[in-house]
């Protein structure tokens, strides 16, 4: 039996503050937060037996997303209120834009907000 496509996982970590616009909680007040983020390819195995190069995916996630937010103050990057939702949509849309393979997508991402808090994106949240 082959597998028609498989799925294939990075985890990545960055640090940034912000505080929450709108917001009537704790989280109106700058504080920090550790994220991990986990981006899920998925797709055919090439003729070499990959998906997607893992050396290829850390480079495309940490130019388009990790160097962008950390160690920052995301309220000064972003347009929109920095909560893990919004957050989320951006990144997904940073990496689906810069996986550009035939055989192969951005099948989702899960930014983790604190070790009990994520949220999470796949392709189907955007059709």
């Amino acid at each position: 039996m082959k597998a028609k496509t498989i799925k294939v996982t990075k985890i990545f970590t960055f640090d940034s503050a912000h505080k929450l616009d709108d917001y009537e909680g704790k989280c109106r007040h700058l504080h920090g937060h550790t994220y991990k983020l986990e981006v899920t390819l998925q797709g055919a195995l090439s003729g070499n037996g990959m998906v997607f190069d893992f050396s290829l995916l850390k480079k495309v996630v940490t130019e388009k997303v990790i160097n962008q937010l950390d160690h920052k103050y995301l309220n000064e990057i972003f347009d929109f209120n920095p909560t893990s939702e919004n957050i989320a949509i951006w990144v997904f849309e940073q990496i689906a834009d810069n996986i550009k393979t035939t055989s192969c997508w951005l099948e989702g991402i899960r930014l983790w907000e604190t070790a009990t808090s994520f949220v999470e994106l796949t392709r189907n949240d955007f059709e």
